[in-house]
Parts: structure tokens; sequence; C-alpha cells
């Protein structure tokens, strides 16, 4: 939801929507063509069955694609000479959003850092979005280029929730220039290249780049997503998956209210033609997300909440050619275009170990919501402060002591209890069909907002948490409570047993 595999020209790590994901943009204008049925250079994807019922082939799903074009900022980086042979206190591998903002805090400290990312001044290609109250509690509304005075969540076509809970769109090139100029300013030098490997000596790391160049640092933090390239694991990894397809369209009108984004639909009406897409949908459901800027400028992401394996791209495709035909979407032409993949759930890293982690390569995914933007912004300041309070003027703490100590700073024992009962709730939702879904929403958007926006914004801990799961089943339907105890019972047990032998 915050969004996921790319499979284009790019990986990046950043979640659109609320966190960061592995994901593929494609950026460019196109010349406007109407695209009622059709979307791109592929044969149409329109099919006539023998009964006559309309079906959409996933071959050719939304094929007005425009032609890839990376933007970067226009500024010059200071950037590291090797030469010097220089041991930075700080190496930061991965430009995103997590990564910059730590740089950007431990060099305020004065402490000297490096930024190693193979593209440093490509502008974030994803479309982020974020409830306004966890961006101004971070002082950054000025990174917003939308907002919407509220959200609304189709649970079927005759039950509607209206979130009064203010929606924004980030502005990733304002965002990213703000962090990158304050890191410039700060004296954050800047090296282009990959990180392929790193040698951990007793109090310094070699990072070796592609490029033939190490990097020297006392403190190596990975950021670079998914990827997992520096930070350990040593679980069998099996999380569930968040796949979306999305694109940012010229229309020639939509039925959504432009002052509301579209949180969630849930309606299957679009599939009454495809029996057989129905069925699956039935099974494991996809709803819209969807940004409307204007009467003609709209984003829109069909998206699977989650699922083990995760579902296929070419059928949430097909499943939004659908949809929008439904609607009578006619596109124009497609700004962007968004495939996502995002794993969700699944073990912690090693915790502790030499390679301090933030963002996806450390677990911080919501397991349950796949939101991260927000809560990695928010733990970049406490990975800053640690690694500043930890190695300090005195050097008193270097290596693995150093790192065990920044660890476990990030994940405390009550945010790794918070962190199994969002994977509790993973596991419920991984069990659940289309109506399950459905009254699980209805119930869960019905409580009082500080649960709902507590869960979605990582706020409540366990004993919050508990509270909310019994306010949560009482709030649910009959048949929704017996499908919770009955799907729920074993992760249940496991999470407890979880909780039992995780221990300071």
């Amino acid at each position: 939801m915050d969004t996921l595999l790319k499979t284009h020209n790019k990986l990046e790590f950043l979640h659109p929507h609320h966190g960061f994901a592995e994901k593929v943009s494609n950026l460019s204008s196109s010349k406007p063509q109407n695209l009622e049925l059709r979307f791109g250079r592929r044969k149409s994807y329109v099919k006539w069955s023998k009964n006559g019922c309309v079906k959409a082939s996933s071959s050719a799903l939304l094929e007005l694609v425009p032609e890839t074009k990376k933007e970067n900022l226009d500024f010059e980086l200071p950037m590291y000479d090797p030469s010097k042979g220089l041991v930075v206190d700080l190496a930061v591998v991965g430009g995103g959003p997590a990564g910059l903002a730590v740089a950007q805090q431990v060099s305020e400290a004065g402490l000297s850092v490096c930024s190693i990312d193979p593209s440093p001044k490509l502008i974030w290609p994803n479309n982020y979005g974020v409830w306004v109250d966890e961006f101004e509690s971070m002082d950054l509304l000025d990174c917003l280029d939308t907002t919407w005075s509220g959200a609304v969540v189709f649970i079927d076509d005759q039950s509607t929730k209206n979130l009064g809970r203010p929606y924004g769109r980030v502005n990733r090139k304002q965002l990213k220039s703000k962090m990158m100029q304050k890191c410039i300013l700060n004296g954050v030098k800047f090296h282009q290249a990959k990180v392929i490997k790193v040698i951990h000596e007793e109090s310094k790391s070699l990072l070796i780049c592609n490029d033939g160049v190490t990097v020297q640092a006392t403190v190596v933090l990975d950021a670079t997503g998914f990827s997992r390239c520096l930070v350990q694991y040593d679980k069998p990894y099996n999380p569930g998956y968040q796949v979306a397809y999305g694109i940012l369209a010229e229309v020639e009108e939509h039925p959504f209210d432009v002052n509301k984004m579209v949180f969630m639909d849930w309606r299957d009406s679009h599939l009454n033609n495809n029996m057989e897409l129905k069925e699956r949908n039935s099974r494991i459901p996809t709803f819209l997300y969807a940004m409307p800027f204007s009467s003609q400028r709209i984003f829109l992401e069909e998206t699977s909440l989650v699922a083990r394996p995760g579902l296929r791209m070419e059928d949430i495709q097909e499943r939004m050619v659908a949809r929008l035909r439904h609607l009578g979407i006619k596109v124009k032409s497609i700004e962007e275009d968004e495939r996502c993949v995002i794993p969700m759930g699944g073990p912690l890293p090693v915790l502790p170990q030499r390679v301090v982690g933030i963002g996806g390569t450390a677990g911080m995914v919501h397991p349950s919501t796949g939101y991260m933007v927000a809560r990695t912004l928010a733990a970049a300041p406490i990975v800053a402060n640690s690694i500043v309070q930890y190695l300090g003027a005195d050097r008193n703490l270097l290596g693995n002591e150093l790192s065990a100590e920044v660890w476990k700073d990030l994940w405390p024992i009550e945010r790794r209890r918070q962190r199994e009962f969002f994977c509790f709730g993973m596991d419920i939702l991984l069990k659940l069909d289309l109506q399950g879904t459905r009254r699980f929403f209805n119930a869960f958007f019905d409580l009082e907002p500080r649960y709902w926006h507590g869960f979605l914004s990582s706020r409540l801990f366990l004993p919050e948490l508990i509270f909310f799961g019994l306010s949560l089943f009482s709030q649910a339907s009959n048949t929704s409570r017996i499908e919770i105890m009955g799907k729920g019972t074993l992760p249940l047990v496991n999470m407890i047993n979880n909780l039992l032998q995780d221990r300071d």
C-alpha cells in the first residue's frame, strides 16, 4: 500500500504510496491518445469469449507506456576523494529517503559521512502517499505537492467508509532536493558506485565498490531496501507479497471526488462479465488505490494487499483493465507506469550484526499494510542519534560493540513485539477471501480513529494493540468473529510463542 519487484529498467526500493518497495517506473510525457480499451504497444488486450463476454488479455494490458526518461537533480555534488585514504565516520549505502535522512542528521553533528549510490542525483521514481499528520510531525509538509481533505474506502457497492484523515502525495523531487541540499551543507561526500562487498576489521570496515574504489568507514549503514545486499539473515525468508500496478494518467473523465483520495476500493462488479477472473478475485482479492489530482488527471493503482506467493503482475493488470472499463475511465495518455512487489513480514535480520540497517533491509515494512515511508523517516533520527552518541568524541565504542548498540535502539523489545503483532495480522489477512477481507475492513474502519490511525502508522505498541484487537473483535460481525477465531488460532499461537522466546 505505501508501493512492489519491478521488471523494467531500474530497481528501486521504495513503495510509491506509503513506503519503500522494490519498484520500477517509466517516466515521460507522451502524446495524447484515446485508450478506452487499449493502453499500448502490443496488440489490443480485449478478447471476446464464445458467449460474447468481454475478456481482458493480461498479455497486452496497459500498453501505452511512455519511454523511460530518468530525471536527475540539477546541482553539483561534492564527490568522495579516494586518494586521500580517509576513514569516514559513516558510510551510507543507498540514496533513498532513509539513507539520506540518516546521512543528513549524522553530518549535522559534525561527523564525516559518505553516501554511496549508483545514481545519487536520480529523482526517486515512485509515487509516495502518506497521511498528512505523519509528515507534519516531521516538519515535511512543504514536501507534499497534493493533499486531500480525507479518504474513502469502498467496502462493496452498498457500503462506503469516509475517513476524515487528510492524505497527501509526496513531492519526491522536493523531498530529495531538500535532503540532498542539507547533506551538502553539512559536508557529506558522495560516491557514484555500487557496493559489491564489505570487509570488516576491528575498528573499521572496507566497502569494495564496482568501480574499484574502496571506501573506509567506522560505521556502515545498509539503506538499499529489499536487496539485503549487506545485512545478514539467518532464518528462512518466506514473506507475503504486496503486488501492484499503477499508472499516472490523463483521462477523459473519472467518477471520483477530487477532494478525497480512494484508499481502498474492494468492489468487484467490474468482473461480472468474466466469471473466471471474478472467481480468482474472490479467492485472492485486489483493490483500487487512486489519487485524483483533477477531473482529468489521476493516479490509479490496482493492488493485492498481501498474498503468498504474490499475484502475477499480468493478473493485476488484467483486473485493472476490467475495472477501468467498468468505471468508464478512458485513458488518453500515461505519464508514469509503476510495477511493484513489496515483501511483507518474514524474519528480522540477525540482531545484532556489524552492518547497521534501516528500511526494507532491516525488516521495517509494516507486515500488515506495506507502509514504510513515514515509519522509516521517523526511525532515521533514532539511528542517527545512536551513531552520534556511541561514536562520539571519545570513540568509546567501535566495531561490533557500536553496531550492537545502534541495532538495540532501532529494534527495542517494544518494537519487536509490535512487529510480531503486525505479522499476526498479516497471517490472518493471507487467509481471507474477498468477503472475509470486506468484513475485516468494515469492522477495522468502524473502530475509534485512534485505533486504526495508530495501527496504520505504527503508533500502537503491544498493550494498546491488545486493546485494538479486542475492540476489532467486538466490532466485527458474528461471521467475521468465527472466521477470525478459525483462521487466527494458529497465527495467534505462533505469535505468543515468538513473544515468549524473544527476550532482551
